[in-house]
């Protein structure tokens, strides 16, 4: 049990949170959520002890412990893949150290055989003999091959140490464990086997994550930054969401219809309460949803950026005709032989491991990049609109206001028009007068969001458009996809935007060849689970 009392944080003069009192217990997992900047990774990294809240204590059971997932990606280069993830348990590894250094010793004194075998006991009774085999069985569930695991950590790509790290975290079996963004770099395989793990995880489980299908099938509850407090609401997120819209309708609504309002609230819980789930914290969930009152229920401060694309026109027959699509770069071969033709208001996602592939295919669509080799022809209906997952070029070294830079792609030149459309974008008052080069990665992936509205394509290309947006942003923007009329192609890791959006999967397989599934995410999920 974590037990944070009256804790608050003021940094750089700004209050983030005050008096936060609550109980974090064993066998239920918390997600925690929030606008970007409301403090999520700051208010974990209070609970981990890493960083001293301004009034308040967070304790936890001396004999409990505490694993974090670790974001130094380069703290462990010198380390093998497989030492790193049995760090985990920092005392278990400094024994087998130990151990093997006394064991080296050529004047091994009696001495050091009693305090060999005090170690062997500690090891013995850590469950150290299946360390290794424990550590093993992490990583190939997180997509690390068996060859890897005796490779240092500093021959590894990016994301490769990101699952170590999360390997690290899991390793051992602690009391507490505490994740800030486990999802990330994870493809969806590995993000379904770690759904797994933690489902079947005994201890307290606090998570921090964009990642709405994921908090929706772990969480048992769900603890919101907002109003600057910190709260906590029994739930899964999309319990939290729709009670949370629910709550601020029956706070804004006339003193007459509340009894209605109230009703139906009471409807909505009891008819949530009875839904299904895989997760294992689904029947825990049911328990306390069935004593929860409306009094309990959320009511957030947090606005939707309003995101809409309308395309100018309606497409034709003929949309899209791929043929022979073949590209290489440093020698490696991303696309081979890719052949499709989109249909008429089809949404498609590209999935595969290689994410450079699917931005060659985009760049190429976008007329960015030449193929080696084979076609690609548009309808003579279609208007194209990009969104790439680099969005650099558009920002970088460019003075111009927020202002200035929407003007040139704005259709309309009144100030008073901008500033509105910007408004609905979440940018008022002087934020409109900001320079662009120093906006942050969120609202950059608005302002070009934005530039995506006022294009009026028919058919919209999106690379990634859910990295760096919050929940809120991201639900408006998933939301907006699955309403526009016309076709689109895109990539995402978020698992409900992809659920959500896609009537057929495209797989960019590795070695640049394609599988086309005309079905839905799940059922091509099904389809495949046993290919790898």
């Amino acid at each position: 049990m974590v037990t944070v009392s009256n804790v608050s944080l003021t940094f750089g003069g700004q209050k983030l949170f005050s008096g936060a009192d609550l109980k974090f217990l064993p066998g239920n997992c918390y997600g925690i959520i929030g606008a970007n900047g409301a403090g999520k990774s700051t208010f974990l990294r209070i609970l981990s002890g890493e960083l001293e809240p301004t009034t308040g204590s967070v304790s936890y059971p001396a004999d409990q412990r505490m694993s974090t997932l670790k974001q130094d990606q380069f703290k462990y280069d010198a380390y093998t893949v497989l030492d790193t993830v049995i760090m985990g348990n920092q005392r278990l590894y400094d024994i087998m150290q130990e151990k093997d250094a006394l064991y080296a010793k050529e004047d091994f004194t009696d001495a050091d055989g009693e305090k060999a075998a005090e170690l062997e006991g500690e090891f013995a009774e850590m469950d150290g003999w299946n360390a290794e085999s424990d550590a093993a069985t992490l990583l190939t569930g997180l997509g690390i091959p068996a060859d890897m695991h005796y490779a240092m950590m500093g021959d590894l790509k990016g994301g490769e140490k990101v699952k170590v790290l999360l390997a690290q975290a899991l390793f051992g079996n602690p009391d507490i464990l505490l994740l800030d963004e486990p999802t990330n770099n994870l493809d969806n395989r590995s993000v379904a086997w770690l759904e797994d793990f933690l489902m079947d995880f005994p201890g307290t489980l606090i998570v921090v994550s964009h990642d709405r299908w994921f908090l929706n099938n772990i969480c048992t509850h769900i603890v919101d930054i907002d109003f600057n407090q910190v709260k906590l609401y029994v739930g899964n997120y999309d319990f939290w969401y729709e009670s949370s819209k629910m709550m601020q309708a029956l706070m804004n609504d006339q003193k007459k219809r509340r009894e209605d309002k109230i009703r139906e609230l009471q409807a909505f819980i009891q008819r949530f309460s009875s839904n299904k789930s895989k997760a294992k914290q689904a029947t825990s969930r049911r328990k306390l949803l069935d004593q929860l009152t409306i009094e309990q229920m959320p009511a957030s401060s947090r606005r939707y950026p309003w995101v809409c694309f309308t395309p100018d026109r309606e497409a034709g027959k003929d949309i899209l005709q791929v043929t022979d699509l073949c590209y290489s770069q440093d020698g490696v071969q991303l696309l081979k032989d890719v052949n499709f033709i989109v249909g008429k208001g089809q949404k498609i996602a590209i999935v595969g491991s290689n994410e450079q592939a699917q931005t060659a295919l985009f760049r190429i669509l976008n007329e960015e990049l030449t193929p080696d080799s084979g076609s690609f022809k548009w309808g003579v209906t279609i208007s194209t609109s990009y969104f790439p997952k680099d969005n650099t070029k558009f920002f970088e070294g460019c003075n111009m206001s927020m202002m200035d830079w929407f003007a040139q792609y704005s259709p309309e030149q009144l100030e008073t028009y901008m500033r509105g459309f910007l408004g609905r974008m979440l940018f008022s008052g002087d934020d409109v007068y900001k320079q662009v080069s120093v906006l942050s990665g969120g609202e950059k992936v608005r302002v070009m969001l934005s530039r995506m509205m006022l294009s009026g394509a028919n058919f919209l290309m999106l690379d990634q458009p859910t990295n760096h947006l919050d929940l809120e942003s991201i639900t408006a923007v998933n939301n907006a996809l699955i309403n526009f009329p016309g076709n689109v192609i895109f990539t995402s890791q978020d698992h409900q935007f992809v659920t959500t959006i896609a009537d057929r999967i495209i797989e960019i397989k590795d070695d640049g060849t394609i599988a086309d599934y005309w079905c839905s995410y799940e059922e091509y999920l099904e389809r495949t689970k046993n290919d790898r």
